[in-house]
């Protein structure tokens, strides 16, 4: 108790210290400057290309990459770097509420974003081709722009789609990343903004209903590719380097690059931590992504641990079986290719695998994708959890029960199998708590998890701490409560053993 009451108040000391730290960075006031510096990106994007041709340089420039943008924004204000490159409009976001943080008026580049589709749907490019081009006549491109850009025309043209429209032609599936205000960000739980209402005008000319899967921007290209999504729309610029795998519509906007710097004239930030808590949590109710996410987090970890024990019990019993007997030669062969396999790649790498190759052509929910990536990994751990407890069984053990005239699978139903199961229960415990904490990378299928619930609400209020304090101790009271709920567990099997002697 001691441990753990020490372990939450440290926690709890970081929350109110956690945003200090020394402040080293290098002045930026144009791009002149970035040469030596430490330049923040967000990873896939257009600003890490071309902030790439500074890396390596004689002045010992360095490119930090970060999975969004909020990250290296939060980087920045902490002094870890000395810029943010990014998307104009995302950064006005980004540093809108943050005293400390202003934009360089010099633009690092200037960039035309459009729409990725597959290299072999040119029948859909054609159609978004001319969808877009209709509403640029129109003007309705225009519009859709100008109700999120501009002081005078902010909200004064949201867009309706037209009377009598029907969507009887299919849907359009649209991979984006819902972390770039004012192009695509959550609003009152829903995805919102200028590449949204684009999707939803050029649906509305195609006769074609859309359906949104957010997920990380650098699983965008791979999603279109794979035809897990139709389109791929995420304020996204295109290169020499994207087009070689991926097509690319008509521009629909120009845009620019632009540097974030530390603001020397800054006024400290006077949200006082109530006001942050109700901003993170309250405000347009955002714990509900928290709540989403946490479903998410405990339907996977459980389906997965349940599966994942099922194959683990079936793989070590065929293992243990070879090693004793010599049976099984070839169903052991193929166990040991699996467990070598599984225990010797990442986690992350076998669920993209799981999802963009072996389910390429197959229109299937994540949910289901997560857990059995979960539950394949999960059983190789098992497997030689449980062959181990098996092994650990003394011989006579089995030899007792077969004099007994019990079957060789009796025996190990009846009396191997349940010792084992009291000898590694805390081993299957820990499994489970590592299951629950890696399905925080379930967002790079798109799935909200519990971990990318929060990084939702980070994308809407960029503040980095109390989002990611809030999940640490969600997942710490889960984990706490399955601990306390197996030490009764193997308290009850210890009593049972004391009754049986």
């Amino acid at each position: 108790m001691k441990k753990k009451a020490t372990i939450l108040a440290c926690m709890l000391a970081a929350l109110f210290i956690g945003c200090g730290s020394a402040d080293n960075t290098k002045t930026i006031s144009s791009i002149d400057d970035l040469e030596g510096s430490k330049i923040g990106v967000q990873l896939g994007t257009t600003g890490d290309i071309y902030a790439s041709d500074y890396e390596g340089d004689e002045a010992g420039t360095t490119v930090e990459r970060y999975n969004k943008i909020t990250d290296a924004v939060q980087a920045l204000k902490q002094g870890k770097i000395d810029c943010v490159i990014a998307d104009e409009q995302p950064a006005i976001a980004s540093v809108e509420n943050e005293g400390s943080l202003v934009i360089l008026d010099e633009p690092f580049a200037l960039e035309e974003y459009a729409i990725c589709i597959a290299k072999d749907n040119d029948e859909l490019l054609e159609q978004v081709n001319g969808a877009i081009a209709e509403l640029q006549e129109e003007g309705t491109l225009d519009e859709i722009i100008s109700n999120y850009i501009g002081d005078d025309t902010k909200g004064k043209f949201p867009y309706e789609s037209p009377e009598g429209v029907t969507y009887d032609n299919g849907k359009i599936v649209i991979a984006t990343n819902a972390t770039f205000k004012p192009y695509e960000y959550y609003e009152s739980g829903e995805v919102v903004g200028i590449d949204m209402d684009i999707m939803h005008a050029i649906g509305d000319k195609l006769g074609m209903s859309i359906e949104i899967e957010d997920m990380e921007f650098d699983s965008i290209i791979n999603a279109v590719s794979s035809h897990k999504a139709d389109v791929g729309i995420a304020g996204m610029t295109m290169t020499e380097e994207r087009a070689k795998s991926i097509n690319f519509s008509t521009s629909y906007i120009t845009s620019k690059q632009v540097m974030i710097v530390k603001d020397a004239n800054a006024v400290a930030d006077g949200q006082t931590f109530t006001e942050k808590l109700y901003a993170n949590f309250v405000k347009d109710g955002r714990y509900q992504y928290l709540l989403t996410g946490l479903r998410n987090t405990l339907v996977i970890a459980l389906c997965a641990v349940i599966i994942g024990v099922l194959i683990g019990f079936f793989v070590a019993i065929i293992r243990v079986s070879y090693d004793k007997t010599g049976a099984h030669v070839i169903l052991n062969g193929i166990c040991k290719v699996y467990l070598t396999i599984i225990r010797g790649t990442p986690m992350m790498v076998q669920l993209l695998i799981i999802y963009y190759v072996v389910f390429k052509s197959v229109n299937v929910s994540k949910v289901l994708v997560a857990i059995i990536a979960f539950a394949i990994n999960s059983g190789a751990y098992v497997a030689e959890i449980m062959r181990g407890g098996i092994m650990s069984i003394d011989n006579g053990q089995m030899e007792a029960g077969r004099s007994l005239g019990l079957s060789h699978k009796q025996t190990m139903t009846a009396i191997i199998l349940p010792q084992a199961i009291k000898n590694v229960l805390p081993a299957l415990a820990n499994e489970f708590i590592m299951l629950i904490k890696e399905t925080s990378i379930c967002g790079y299928i798109g799935l909200t998890d519990l971990t990318r619930g929060g990084d939702i609400i980070r994308s809407q209020t960029y503040e980095a701490f109390i989002p990611l304090v809030a999940v640490a101790f969600v997942y710490l009271i889960i984990v706490e409560l399955l601990t306390v709920l197996v030490g009764k567990w193997e308290k009850s099997l210890r009593k049972t053993e004391r009754k049986a002697d």
